[in-house]
């Protein structure tokens, strides 16, 4: 095998590991994450719950903050939730990329992010979707929750 092939050989081995292979973050209390799945609505303002219930992209963490506040990081098959005030909110994605999304919520409600993973030149990309509560609790069920800061 000559020496370009080779390289490229490892490059390629490196970016699939970088989108397959397993990373971690710190997880949340178990049984905080039971009581988040009973998707109970907060009396006095909005619950988010950000997640991501891929196997792709793996080996990368994300970091998530709400309104510029940093929340805590994803990996596969997690979530973050956040209690906040109603009215307008910025939440934003950071991988390779950076992609945010603004929402409105109302007291006494919940809402559901989905963090999307996509193929990245280096390591994986991030894309947020706000998705109904019926995707949004599947999703957050079949996921465990992160530590959050």
């Amino acid at each position: 095998m000559n020496l370009k092939k080779m390289q490229s050989t490892a490059f390629l081995l490196l970016v699939v590991g970088g989108l397959f292979g397993c990373s971690s973050v710190p997880m949340g209390d178990s049984q905080r994450d039971a009581e988040l799945k009973k998707f109970v609505n907060p009396a006095e303002k909005a619950g988010i719950y950000i997640y991501r219930n891929e196997n792709f992209g793996a080996a990368n963490t994300m970091h998530i903050d709400v309104d510029n506040v940093p929340v805590g990081q994803t990996a596969a098959k997690t979530y973050l939730y956040k209690e906040v005030n109603p009215g307008k909110h910025k939440v934003t994605s950071t991988a390779e990329n950076t992609d945010t999304i603004e929402i409105e919520v109302k007291q006494g409600t919940l809402s559901f992010i989905w963090q999307e993973v996509k193929m990245g030149l280096f390591a994986a990309r991030t894309k947020l979707y706000q998705v109904t509560d019926v995707v949004g609790k599947a999703g957050v069920l079949e996921s465990n929750l992160a530590q959050s800061r």
